[in-house]
């Protein structure tokens, strides 16, 4: 038997082969193969045959591995992927109706520690809040009126959370002894508040701030006394701490007859504790610590039996109550009691965790960091939303009620009609190989069903990345967390590799493989958080400005061979749209601005660079040279002139931004604080990329015009000796980046720098990927996959597979990330594939091959988008 190949759908017309040639994707029909052969086939599957005695030839029947693998394709995948969001949709929502949606109580219940001792909440992102973040909340609230109340009550352990709290009010030590050198502090600055006077008592009048310890080691008549005060004060929105055992713990000895008179102190506290609540004041039972026995003064009697033994009691008292008994505090102190000091004081790290989870709880919903979800609401949808979603309800319902009365028809045994073109369609699809099933007409690709999907998609967005509904957790980066995907994904490329029907330089092969490792790379980076280390950020920077390369060449190089008279207005939109398509849904959907999406505002500009250079007259192709040799030299003027103009505009901000805020298109340009410097930087990083790709693409094919070197073989470019320097060459180049990328130090200047040298690798890594016959006419099925969906992977990344922004993680399966990572990313690359499927079908209705009707649907684009536009106040 041999395994020919396994199909994910029906091939692509060909406009969509076209344009996909172009932006480097993929019709939803593409096979990925792994060799051919002679025998019969089963819906894909090669049986092997044998010639007989009698000269016949001789079939076997199919085995279940056979049938198994011919069930391996795209389709079944999303299938599997739809089962598994259900079955998630509804596992979350058991869970929010059980529990709430409320995520502060997952931040004060439940977590894990990550590598170098980070702690992860349970389900939610939290933020880490500096000295300024936080006295930025602290002013926010007071401003609007809010009372900054916090009462730390309890032993030592309580005593140590509260020195740790007002800690993080104050400058580092450094910044305060250059202000009082300077003037600008005092002894009691009122900046950084009246500390040193009374350390049980903090206060802050421009922040509207107080905060105070009451050292209690028991429940005794003082402390309740304390509580009525507190209570009589009516302090709104205050945050009380407590935590408190019994004034001789350290002596063990815990008996029952103690255990029941705990309960009781404990029952005293209910009350007053429960009037306190209903001030709208938010109490937390923080629990005692266990400690590390072998480290205790020879005098303690304490064990940790005895101690959870407490906790179970107040665990029992306060369940039922309005307190919420602070879990995450405790389990926090059991990671770190092998470290804890003397035995059982938690050491400041875990101090300094547990304080980020007070100021996670009390800003986290008035901040809306973009990396804190812990405690925060979701974001309000707009008017904008519900039309867009309306409108996908609308298509959806069209669908619905379609496939009812056609079933009801059939029922009937009334005969269905459809349009001859869809017939024709249809049987075209009955007539190839692999089609085991033969379905209605109505199935077929229309452009009704392919907006209903796309609605349910887009909901799905909505769902994980607008909502709590799923849960989010932060980024981590580490050594291993990046470099060990890494690796994976190039085992898998490499382990998927087969012969390409084309011999040239940077076939189409070649370049779905670049897209597609290069995307998986920057997703791999993005995933970890990766951007903390500044070789790998450089790298990444490098594998999208390879992105942006590809994209001159490729253009200049389809202009150079076609020439494309009467089609280049048609494929520029056609371009545009497969750009752009899903981005703008998402801008609708997701109330995000478009430059929100950078990559494809990016992508975007520089391909409508590319077209007005390239159909500038004289255009300019491979015939037209040998017609008019003058045409060398307006081709050098257009690559100069491009230079020139990307250099006038990047030598004067002022002047770009002059150009880029004028109205009406400011607003793809400018972030959602209406803010364009995102744009000035992503635009200066990559500013000569893609007229380095045309410049390449002009070299190469005026050298192989010239018989310098010949790729319409299976052999090496170069004799033996020139190919050995070019490697030679090539490698240095290559190294040279990697060089640069370890030396430099500072970001601004790496990216600087970066701009002016980055064609040295790409080139560099070209030479490499296409000097040798072997290796130019081989290339990998997994990454070319990838490649051809490789901008509705990049986009969609932001809401299904990260979370919050892109900031942190989409949890579906909480409590097993390294899973969790596995079915999110499967149901990722799902959805990608679907949406990509999707626009090939919408794109020859939004943009067929005759020019005219090309405009009118512009027109009416642009007619739709003017409401839309003064909503925004683009006019």
């Amino acid at each position: 038997m041999e395994l020919r190949e396994l199909r994910t759908g029906s091939s692509s017309n060909n406009s969509s082969s076209n344009i996909d040639s172009i932006v480097g994707g993929a019709g939803a029909g593409e096979r990925v193969g792994v060799g051919s052969g002679g025998g019969s086939e089963l819906h894909g599957i090669c049986i092997g045959s044998a010639a007989g005695a009698d000269g016949g030839v001789h079939h076997r029947m199919p085995t279940k591995a056979d049938l198994f693998m011919e069930q391996l394709n795209a389709t079944n995948a999303k299938k599997v992927a739809l089962l598994l969001v259900l079955g998630f949709v509804v596992y979350h929502g058991l869970l929010n109706w059980n529990y709430g949606s409320d995520s502060c109580q997952w931040l004060l219940s439940k977590g894990r520690f990550k590598g170098d001792n980070e702690w992860q909440p349970y389900g939610c992102m939290m933020h880490k809040y500096s000295y300024t973040d936080t006295r930025r909340c602290l002013r926010y609230l007071a401003f609007f009126g809010n009372k900054n109340n916090f009462v730390f009550i309890g032993d030592r352990s309580v005593r140590l959370l509260y020195q740790r709290f007002i800690e993080q009010l104050h400058l580092p030590q450094s910044e305060r002894e250059i202000e009082r050198e300077t003037g600008r502090g005092g002894e009691t600055d009122d900046k950084n508040g009246s500390w040193r006077d009374n350390v049980s008592r903090f206060k802050d009048k421009k922040l509207d701030m107080l905060a105070e310890y009451i050292p209690a080691e028991e429940v005794n008549p003082l402390l309740l006394d304390r509580l009525l005060q507190l209570e009589m004060e009516k302090q709104l929105s205050s945050v009380y701490v407590l935590g408190l055992t019994y004034s001789t713990l350290f002596s063990g000895n815990v008996t029952d007859e103690l255990l029941r008179q705990y309960n009781a102190n404990l029952t005293l506290l209910v009350a007053p504790l429960h009037r306190l609540v209903a001030q709208r004041s938010r109490v937390l039972w923080k629990l005692a610590e266990r400690v590390d026995e072998e480290k205790l003064p020879a005098s303690w009697k304490l064990i940790n039996d005895d101690i959870d033994r407490l906790n179970n009691v107040a665990r029992n008292v306060f369940h039922y109550t309005d307190v919420t008994v602070w879990e995450s505090a405790w389990q926090i102190a059991n990671g770190l009691v092998d470290s804890s000091i003397a035995g059982y004081a938690l050491n400041e790290h875990g101090q300094r965790l547990e304080v980020q989870l007070l100021w996670n709880m009390y800003c986290n919903d008035q901040m809306n960091y973009n990396d804190g979800t812990c405690c925060s609401s979701a974001e309000q949808h707009t008017s904008l939303q519900i039309v867009a979603y309306a409108l996908f309800g609308v298509c959806i319902a069209l669908v619905c009620g379609m496939c009812l009365r056609r079933w009801l028809l059939q029922l009937r045994g009334q005969t269905l009609y459809v349009p001859l073109m869809q017939q024709h369609q249809h049987h075209q699809h009955q007539h190839q190989p692999h089609s085991s099933t033969q379905k209605p007409p109505f199935f077929t690709a229309t452009p009704l069903l392919a907006l209903s999907l796309l609605g349910l998609i887009l909901a799905y967005f909505y769902l994980c990345d607008r909502t709590n509904f799923f849960m989010k957790e932060n980024k981590y980066y580490s050594e291993f967390s990046f470099w060990i995907p890494v690796g994976y994904v190039f085992a898998l490329g490499l382990f998927f590799t087969e012969d390409s029907r084309f011999t040239q330089v940077l076939n189409r092969n070649q370049t779905d493989e670049l897209r597609g490792w290069i995307l998986l790379v920057v997703l791999i980076y993005y995933m970890t958080g990766a951007q903390r280390v500044l070789p790998i950020h450089m790298h990444i920077k490098l594998l999208i400005s390879g992105y942006f390369f590809l994209t001159g060449y490729t253009h200049f190089t389809h202009v150079w061979q076609t020439g494309s008279n009467g089609s280049m207005f048609v494929r520029f939109f056609q371009s545009l749209f497969r750009v752009n398509f899903l981005s703008v849904l998402l801008c609708f959907c997701m109330n995000r601005p478009y430059q929100f999406y950078y990559f494809v505002p990016l992508l975007s500009f520089w391909l409508c660079v590319v077209y007005f250079v390239l159909s500038l007259p004289p255009r300019i192709t491979s015939a037209s040279l040998d017609a008019y040799p003058l045409h060398y030299l307006y081709l050098v003027c257009k690559c100069i002139g491009c230079l020139g103009l990307i250099t006038v505009l990047f030598m004067s901000e002022v002047f770009f931004e002059r150009i880029f805020v004028t109205r009406p298109w400011k607003a793809l340009f400018v972030s959602t604080d209406d803010d364009i410097h995102e744009w000035w930087h992503q635009w200066k990083l990559d500013r000569y990329t893609v007229t380095f790709g045309m410049i390449s693409a002009a070299c190469f094919h005026i050298a192989q015009k010239y018989n310098v070197f010949d790729d319409n073989n299976h052999g090496n470019l170069f004799s033996r000796r020139t190919s050995l320097s070019v490697t030679l060459l090539a490698l240095l180049g290559v190294g040279i980046y990697t060089s640069f990328s370890f030396l430099c130090r500072n970001v601004q200047n790496c990216e600087e720098i970066h701009s002016y040298i980055v064609f040295i690798p790409i080139i560099g890594y070209i030479v490499l990927r296409n000097i040798s016959g072997i290796l130019r006419t081989r290339y990998s099925t997994f990454f070319a996959w990838f490649g051809r969906i490789s901008l509705e992977l990049f986009v969609c990344q932001y809401h299904i597979w990260l979370a919050a922004d892109r900031h942190g993680v989409l949890v579906l399966l909480p409590g097993f990330p390294t899973l969790n990572m596995i079915i999110t990313s499967f149901i990722f690359v799902c959805a990608s594939h679907e949406v990509h499927r999707l626009t090939q079908i919408l794109l020859p209705y939004a943009v067929p091959n005759d020019w005219r009707l090309v405009l009118r649907n512009f027109v009416i684009f642009l007619i739709v988008l003017i409401p839309v536009a003064r909503s925004d106040g683009m006019f």
